[in-house]
């Protein structure tokens, strides 16, 4: 019976790719578009030919109009919100994921505004295709895969660049810009975590394709956090106490995620993706630094209260100078005039620096 269902299923979702087609054929303005799309990303339980996904390239390119990205944005998103097969989400999550990897930035620009008018641009987060237990491993796997490149989409509209083209974005950012990226990427990098398979979806081929592109892309965003790390480490030990509790929250969470990134390896070692790829290896620093940091905050100057009773200062010191004048103090003689007392030197006292070991040496190794 089993078998006899597949079989039957494999029929009927030929026989709607074959009708689609045929559809597009007559009715469709971007007869070609369209039906490399249905050939993409057909019910066949295999990746795509190269030859369709390349198709649909060719209208994404830099020379076309932005409509007709747009259209091809709108029929992908179609594809996804209409079909309950496993297959035919993932290979059109798949020809997106590399659309935003290869085609001009014109795609993602397009993709994002689809988005904010849409209210959520992949339509995933309750697919499921029940028809077999399979079927239900694969459809969780969609649905982080899912999360994963709408995360991606949004840790480029607060970071402002694609951590994917400039991992090294963060190394010359200043405490504020830290302070909002790192949390950006640390987001990017849970939603790429929770992309590992699990049961029979880590031996399907076509979620070891995608699996493959997510471990690649791990390897830049890591590097991100990495070198902002460093950045916002060196910056720490001259922080006021509110950046300093945030800025000990994204390390203590980096240290975290470090650890679950390599479990996430591992996984990909078992099934034999990335060897062809240069992933990281993520050594933790002491522990040590990690409590000087936590000493630090606890004595650390507070930013606010300080900035206040300067300001109240100096808005008094005008009003004093509007004062009446007082009377001269009557003149005393030279012989009976007191010494003038010392000036005060005031020693505000210093945090002694803390040699960074462990994340100094960057011990995580970078990609060629």
């Amino acid at each position: 019976m089993a078998g006899g269902g597949t079989s039957i299923r494999k029929y009927v979702g030929a026989l709607k790719d074959s009708t689609t087609v045929s559809i597009a054929k007559v009715n469709s303005d971007y007869k070609q578009l369209d039906i490399a799309i249905v050939k993409a990303t057909n019910h066949v339980e295999r990746p795509a030919k190269e030859k369709y996904i390349r198709d649909i390239f060719m209208h994404l390119n830099s020379g076309r109009a932005r409509a007709d990205v747009a259209y091809c944005i709108r029929a992908l998103a179609r594809r996804l919100s209409k079909t309950r097969n496993w297959a035919v989400a993932l290979k059109t999550l798949i020809v997106i994921h590399r659309a935003l990897r290869e085609v001009d930035p014109s795609f993602r620009d397009e993709l994002i505004s689809y988005g904010r008018s849409s209210g959520q641009m992949l339509h995933m987060s309750y697919f499921k295709d029940d028809s077999s237990p399979d079927a239900w491993d694969h459809s969780a796997w969609i649905r982080n895969y899912a999360l994963f490149l709408e995360e991606r989409l949004e840790s480029f509209r607060v970071l402002n660049y694609d951590v994917e083209l400039d991992p090294l974005g963060t190394r010359d950012v200043d405490t504020t810009g830290l302070l909002a990226q790192l949390p950006a990427l640390s987001q990017l990098l849970f939603r790429l975590i929770s992309c590992q398979p699990h049961g029979s979806s880590s031996y399907n081929t076509i979620i070891q394709h995608a699996l493959s592109m997510v471990a690649t892309e791990s390897v830049r965003i890591q590097t991100a956090i990495n070198d902002g790390i460093l950045n916002l480490v060196d910056k720490f030990f001259d922080m006021h106490r509110d950046d300093a509790i945030r800025a000990l929250d994204i390390y203590k969470k980096a240290l975290k995620q470090a650890g679950q990134l390599s479990g996430f390896y591992e996984t990909c070692k078992t099934i034999h993706i990335g060897r062809d790829e240069k992933l990281l290896t993520i050594e933790q620093p002491p522990a040590s630094f990690l409590q000087a940091m936590e000493d630090y905050v606890r004595d650390a100057p507070l930013a606010s209260k300080n900035q206040a009773v300067l300001a109240i200062e100096y808005n008094r010191k005008p009003e004093e100078e509007e004062a009446s004048t007082p009377p001269p103090p009557p003149q005393v003689s030279t012989s009976e005039k007191e010494p003038e007392p010392e000036p005060v030197t005031k020693v505000m006292p210093r945090v002694e620096q803390i040699d960074l070991l462990g994340w100094m040496s960057r011990s995580l190794t970078r990609p060629s």
